[in-house]
């Protein structure tokens, strides 16, 4: 990719990490401003099971930040993802479709179709819910049974081995519906071919601008 057009894509999704970061400090702020009203008698419990009351504290402010810090991680690289995509495919969108194998939901979101390539993109899943696996094979079928093509780009492997048997499964499903499943080096390696942009290579850059302040 030519140098300026690579420059335009990253200062695109700094712009959008930027965003992300006022938003994410500003809900963490105001659920840590919310907690200093909570009720914490349930301290009694973790005091009984060997936590003071000021790790207890540390432990449910973490576990809130926890929260938001997972839902933000994940929209802003689904997005920044997306932004590459779109760069090298203007007509590429987010799209629903109906769910034409169950009656729950109704309706199945793709994060980017790409002509018939219907794009799923994950930051990671560490799911150990055995309806997990119902659901997605039930979107995956629906997908197909648009004339569309799943694939699925997930950034990050669990590390669980029952979160990891679950991916596993969801890849032999892929795989037999004529889908694609991408993980881990392979997710960064598709998001580069497709693209001709090195999304890896940016959010390192990013990273590392940040840290220096």
């Amino acid at each position: 990719m030519h140098k300026n057009a690579y420059e335009v894509v990253k200062q695109e999704i700094k712009k959008l990490a930027g965003s992300y970061r006022s938003e994410l400090a500003s809900q963490i702020n105001n659920r840590v401003d919310e907690m200093k009203y909570d009720n914490n008698s349930h301290f009694l419990i973790y005091r009984i099971l060997g936590i003071s009351k000021a790790e207890g504290q540390l432990i449910d402010v973490y576990q809130n930040k926890g929260r938001f810090l997972y839902k933000y991680a994940g929209s802003f690289l689904e997005e920044a993802a997306f932004t590459c995509l779109k760069n090298k495919y203007p007509y590429a969108k987010k799209e629903r479709v109906v769910n034409t194998i169950g009656q729950r939901p109704k309706m199945f979101e793709i994060d980017c179709l790409i002509e018939k390539e219907a794009i799923e993109i994950k930051w990671r899943d560490a799911t150990t819910d055995g309806d997990h696996i119902t659901k997605e094979h039930t979107r995956i079928q629906a997908i197909k049974s648009h004339g569309l093509r799943p694939i699925r780009v997930m950034f990050y492997y669990p590390n669980r081995e029952q979160a990891i048997r679950i991916q596993e499964t969801l890849r032999t499903t892929y795989n037999g519906v004529g889908g694609l499943y991408y993980s881990g080096d392979q997710a960064w390696e598709y998001i580069k071919w497709k693209t001709d942009i090195n999304l890896l290579n940016i959010l390192e850059e990013l990273a590392d601008e940040y840290e220096k302040y």
